[in-house]
């Protein structure tokens, strides 16, 4: 039925009925590291990590338990769907040997962290390259985009808090490599923060935005062929002003929150400076115009950088009780 090949076994499948597992769709993702070569660069990576004589290697603990996340878990013990499945992972370290590897890690700090991204790194180059037309890149441009999210703790986690959203737990910020309307982002870089992290944090942003292009092969860490993209909270001037900086020159699109100067400014747009707007695929959509605001509004900013606005009829009539009403029109 197997034999071991790297640090999983070799899973085919056969339809005689015998020889039955559980968690057979967890075969691609293994057969995915296996050909991305992700366990083996991360075994080396931690390889300083791994005590003489042991059973376990400290790589294969770690993509394991990245597995057992893929697989549902939500804490180190999940790991334990793997261990009942040793014909599709092979062996799987116990509980204890799990928590005592991740205080060893946790205790490296940095030390530990760079050789795990720089492994991701590496992987991610390679994978990307056997992906060709299909990988991100393959139109000669990369899309980051930073986005929080909230993570619910149900308990006194380390560093949870109550969230923005009157709920409780952390509240990280996240980057996605976009693979275009065919795909979906691929998660490179996450800066842990405590549930009450602000939104807006420039200092936070430019972070992870940092960890992110650390993550893109090396011709996409600068340059205007690598977009930063973010909502509102990265429309901020220390930001934006990273991302434009001499020598690093990277393309950038951000919300702007619409202040009462803004918002002044679109009410005296003239009605032919309407234009209809675009959708990504070309397409024009239906009931929505975009104009561009200059003057005053940019003082501050980097040179070059163009407010775009946008206006456009709601779908329901109770949208309009969340934005200004004007004309009908939602702004």
């Amino acid at each position: 039925m197997k034999k071991p090949t790297g640090s999983y076994p070799h899973v085919r499948v056969q339809g005689d009925g015998r020889a039955v597992v559980s968690q057979a769709g967890s075969v691609l993702l293994v057969e995915t590291v296996r050909k991305t070569g992700l366990d083996q660069a991360i075994s080396a990576a931690l390889a300083p990590w791994r005590k003489p004589r042991a059973v376990h290697h400290p790589g294969k603990i770690l993509v394991d338990l990245a597995l057992a996340v893929a697989l549902g878990g939500d804490c180190l013990a999940d790991i334990a769907t793997l261990r009942a499945e040793p014909d599709v992972f092979g062996p799987v370290a116990s509980d204890p040997t799990v928590s005592r590897l991740i205080d060893t890690l946790a205790a490296s700090g940095e030390k530990a962290l760079t050789a795990i991204r720089t492994a991701r790194s590496e992987v991610r180059q390679h994978l990307w390259a056997l992906a060709g037309g299909r990988a991100p890149d393959a139109g000669g441009q990369v899309i980051v985009d930073l986005d929080g999210v909230l993570v619910v703790a149900h308990s006194d986690k380390q560093d949870a808090a109550p969230t923005w959203k009157k709920t409780y737990g952390h509240h990280p910020l996240m980057a996605f490599v976009d693979h275009g309307p065919g795909g979906t982002g691929e998660p490179v870089a996450a800066l842990l923060r405590p549930g009450n992290a602000g939104s807006n944090t420039a200092a936070d942003h430019i972070s992870a935005a940092r960890l992110a292009l650390a993550q893109l092969p090396n011709r996409y860490r600068r340059g205007r062929r690598t977009l930063i993209r973010t909502d509102s909270a990265g429309g901020t001037h220390e930001f934006v002003a990273w991302l434009a900086q001499r020598g690093r020159w990277l393309s950038y699109s951000v919300g702007m929150t619409v202040t009462e100067a803004v918002h002044q400014h679109v009410l005296k747009i003239p009605a032919s400076a309407w234009t209809p707007a675009v959708e990504s695929n070309g397409e024009v959509r239906d009931g929505a115009w975009v104009a561009e605001l200059t003057g005053d509004l940019l003082a501050g900013w980097p040179k070059g950088m163009r407010l775009i606005v946008r206006k456009e009829r709601p779908v329901r009539r109770e949208a309009l009780l969340i934005r200004t009403e004007v004309g009908d029109l939602r702004r």
